[in-house]
C-alpha cells in the first residue's frame, strides 16, 4: 500500500482557531486505521440532515462481547470473544472470530444516540445537535438614526 505525506503546515498559517482540525486531519493521515485494517467491514449513512448510522458486520459475536463507547468526539467499538474451550478442526474457517477494536472520530456536537443488533450487523445511531448559540442568526444592521440616538 503506498503512503502519502501530506503537509499541513499551510493550514496553521493561515487560518486562526482551527488547530484542533488540523491536528485531526494529521491524524488522520498518519493513523488511515493501518492498526484496524479492513476489519470488521462497516458503513456510514446520512439519514438526514444531522443523523447518522455505522452499520458494522460484526457475524459471531453476541451483544455481551461488544463494548460500545463514547469519549472526547471519539466512538470506541471493541468486540473481545470469550474463549472457546470447543476443538475443532476447520476444512475451511472464513468467519473471522477474532477480537477487534475500531474508532471513529466524531465532529463537534455529535453524540451517540442508541445501538443494536440484528442479524450479524451492529448498528450505532448518531445525531449532531448544535446548541442553540452556535446555529446562525440574523443580524440587524442600524443606520445613522440609531447613532444619533444614543448621542442624545
Amino acid at each position: 500500500m503506498r503512503t502519502i505525506d501530506l503537509d499541513f503546515s499551510p493550514l496553521y498559517r493561515s487560518v486562526i482557531g482551527f488547530d484542533r482540525v488540523a491536528h485531526l486531519l494529521e491524524g488522520m493521515s498518519n493513523n488511515q486505521n493501518t492498526k484496524q485494517g479492513g476489519y470488521p467491514p462497516y458503513n456510514i449513512e446520512l439519514l438526514a440532515e444531522n443523523q447518522y448510522r455505522i452499520t458494522m458486520a460484526v457475524a459471531g459475536f453476541s451483544e455481551d462481547e461488544l463494548d460500545i463507547e463514547s469519549r472526547e468526539n471519539v466512538l470506541v467499538v471493541q468486540g473481545k470473544k470469550q474463549a472457546d474451550d470447543t476443538e475443532r478442526q476447520y476444512l475451511h474457517q472464513g468467519i473471522a472470530e477474532r477480537n477487534f477494536e475500531r474508532k471513529f472520530q466524531l465532529a463537534d456536537y455529535v453524540k451517540v444516540t442508541g445501538a443494536q443488533m440484528d442479524n450479524g450487523l451492529l448498528h450505532i445511531e448518531l445525531e449532531r445537535e448544535i446548541p442553540e448559540a452556535m446555529k446562525p442568526r440574523k443580524i440587524s444592521i442600524s443606520g445613522q438614526r440609531m447613532l444619533e440616538a444614543e448621542a442624545e
